[in-house]
C-alpha cells in the first residue's frame, strides 16, 4: 500500500476481474516457492517509523506534505492524516551490525524531518500514541492528500465505529472513519525469510511479540486519557470498524491470527485471497504476471495490492525485487521514545524469532493462550503476566519483566547464529536490560509523568521532546516525583478488544 491509487471508484466488472488474478498468483506463487535462487538471498533486515508532527507544545501541526516537500528525502512518505509521516529505512543485512545501521538512519532522518519542519514550526514526535489529540483531529478532513487515504476509507465504510479502552481510565469515542487510526504510530520492522523457513519464523514471531510488546509498551496516554500500557493496540484494531462481538478473529482484517502457521506462507496467502474481499480492486495494467526484469519473479502487483489492505500483526510480504523474496512484517512495536530504544526493541525481537525458530518445529503454547498474551502485553505492559511453554508440562504464567530477563541470553544467541558483531549484541540487548531491571518503560515514563504533571497533556509531551532529543534510552530519564492523592488504581483489569 506504500504507492497512491490513481483510480477512485471501481466497477463489478473491475472487482470481478481482480478477484481472478487473485486466484490466479496462488499459482504463480506455488511455482516461486520452488523455484531455485527465491528467497535465497542474505537475510535483511529493514524497518517503517512512524511519527507525528507537533509544535514545541505538543499540539499536532497539519502539515505533513509541506514537510515532505522540504524535506525533499524520498524516504519519506504521507501518512493517514496531515500530522502523520513515515520514514522507510534502507534494509541492511543481517550481519554484522544491522542495529547501529538502523540507530544512525533513524537519527538522521529524525534530524532530517526536524529541520524541515523548522519554518512550519513542527517537529518529529516518536511515540505510540500523541496525548495532545482530541477526537476533532481523527476526522476525514484532516486526511492526508493523498488518494490512497480516501480509497481505503470508502471501501472500509463509513458505518459508525465504536472505539473504546478500559484501563486506569476509560475512554470511549464514536467514528465514521479509518482516519482515528491516524492516532496511533508505530516502528515496523521486515525480516527476510526463506520459503522454507517460513512456518517457523512466522510462529516463532507470533509467540514471542507479546514479551517484547511488554517491555517495549510507550503508547498509555490516548485522548489524555491513561489507559493501556499499549493502547495504539486495541485502538488501532478498532479504528478499521472490523470489531463488533459478533465478528470472528479469523474474519477481521485487523488483528492478530487465530490458529499456528501449519503451511508455510501459502496457507497465509491463501487465507487472505479466499476469505477478505478485495478493498482496492485496482488492477495493473498491460500483462499482469509480468516480471519486473526479464528473467525475474512476476511483479504480482493485485496480490501485493490486496496483502496491503490486511493489517495482520505479524503480515507476510512478497517483493519480486531482484530475485524475489518473502518477509514477515513485525508491525506490533510502537514508536518511540528514541531511534536507541526502538533499535533495542528489534534486536530483542529479532533475536528472539531467529532462536526460536532454530530451536522449536511449532508452537509449544495452545494458540489462544499466545494470543491471549498478546493482549495481556498490550495492556499490562512490564506487570503482565503470560503464559509461556514450559517443555513436556503445562504451560506456566510468569510476570513479563522476569520472562523477559531469563529470555535476553536466548535473543543474544539468535543473533549471534545470525552473525550478528557481539559488541553488537552486547550494545542492544543491553537497553533492553537496563529497562528490564530498571521497571521503566516509555509507557511507565509517561503515566508518571503525567500524574505529576497534573495530567497536563502538553506538559508531558514537551518533557518527553527535551529528553527524547538527547537521543538517551528511555529507562535513563528523570521523571518528576509524583503528587500524592490518595492510592493511586492500578492497571485495569477489564477484557480486550480482540
Amino acid at each position: 500500500m506504500g504507492r497512491d491509487l490513481p483510480q477512485r471508484d471501481f466497477t463489478d466488472e473491475d472487482r470481478e476481474r481482480f478477484r481472478t488474478r487473485l486466484r490466479a498468483s496462488l499459482g504463480l506463487l506455488d511455482g516461486l516457492l520452488t523455484s531455485p535462487g527465491f528467497g535465497a538471498g542474505e537475510p535483511t533486515l529493514g524497518a517503517e517509523l512512524e511519527m507525528f508532527l507537533v509544535t514545541r507544545d505538543g499540539v499536532p501541526v497539519h502539515r505533513n506534505e509541506e514537510v515532505r516537500r522540504a524535506a525533499a528525502d524520498p524516504r519519506l512518505v504521507l501518512e493517514v492524516n496531515r500530522y502523520n509521516l513515515e520514514a522507510n529505512l534502507t534494509p541492511v543485512p543481517l550481519r554484522p551490525r544491522p542495529f547501529t545501521a538502523l540507530h544512525d538512519e533513524a537519527d538522521t532522518l529524525l534530524d532530517t524531518v526536524r529541520r524541515a519542519g523548522d519554518a512550519h514550526g513542527a517537529e518529529p514526535y516518536c511515540a505510540g500514541l500523541l496525548p495532545t489529540l482530541r477526537p476533532a483531529d481523527l476526522t476525514r478532513r484532516n486526511m492526508s492528500p493523498r488518494g490512497r487515504y480516501a480509497v481505503i476509507d470508502d471501501a472500509l465504510g463509513r458505518a459508525g465505529r465504536g472505539l473504546r479502552v478500559s484501563g486506569e481510565q476509560r475512554l470511549r469515542m464514536r467514528s465514521d472513519t479509518f482516519c482515528a487510526q491516524g492516532a496511533a504510530s508505530s516502528w515496523q520492522v521486515h525480516l527476510t525469510v526463506r520459503p522454507e523457513e517460513f512456518t517457523r519464523v512466522h510462529n516463532a514471531a507470533q509467540l514471542m511479540t507479546a514479551p517484547v510488546l511488554a517491555v517495549a509498551a510507550n503508547s498509555p496516554l490516548l485522548l489524555g486519557r491513561r489507559a493501556w500500557d499499549e493502547s495504539r493496540i486495541p485502538w488501532y484494531e478498532q479504528a478499521f470498524g472490523q470489531h463488533r462481538r459478533r465478528v470472528a478473529p479469523a474474519d477481521r482484517r485487523s488483528g492478530f491470527g487465530h490458529g499456528w502457521l501449519r503451511g508455510g506462507v501459502r496457507e497465509l496467502v491463501e487465507e487472505a485471497v479466499r476469505r477478505y474481499a478485495p478493498l482496492v480492486p485496482l488492477c495493473s495494467d498491460g500483462d499482469w504476471d509480468r516480471p519486473l526484469r526479464p528473467g525475474g519473479p512476476p511483479a504480482l502487483d493485485e496480490l501485493r495490492l490486496h496483502l496491503g489492505t490486511l493489517w495482520w500483526w505479524n503480515r507476510p510480504v512478497y517483493d519480486p525485487a531482484g530475485d524475489g523474496h518473502l518477509r514477515i512484517e513485525l508491525r506490533a512495536l510502537p514508536s518511540g521514545p528514541t531511534p536507541a530504544d526502538m533499535v533495542a526493541n528489534t534486536a530483542l525481537l529479532t533475536g528472539l524469532v531467529l532462536d526460536r525458530a532454530a530451536r522449536e518445529p511449532g508452537g509449544e503454547l495452545p494458540f489462544a493462550l499466545a494470543r491471549e498474551n498478546f493482549y495481556t502485553a498490550a495492556r499490562d505492559g512490564m506487570a503482565a503476566r503470560l503464559w509461556w511453554p514450559a517443555g513436556t508440562s503445562a504451560p506456566v504464567r510468569l510476570a513479563a519483566r522476569d520472562l523477559v530477563r531469563a529470555l535476553l541470553p536466548r535473543a543474544a544467541a539468535g543473533l549471534a547464529g545470525a552473525g550478528v558483531a557481539d559488541d553488537e549484541v552486547q550494545r542492544w540487548l543491553g537497553v533492553v536490560e537496563g529497562r528490564v531491571l530498571t521497571g521503566r518503560s516509555g509507557a511507565h515514563w509517561q503515566r508518571r509523568t503525567h500524574r505529576a504533571l497534573g495530567a497536563d497533556d502538553r506538559a508531558t509531551v514537551r518533557r518527553y521532546l527535551e529528553l527524547s532529543s538527547t537521543g538517551a534510552p528511555v529507562h535513563s530519564w528523570p521523571a518528576p516525583q509524583a503528587r500524592v492523592r490518595g492510592k493511586a488504581k492500578g492497571p485495569g483489569r477489564t477484557g480486550s478488544s480482540r
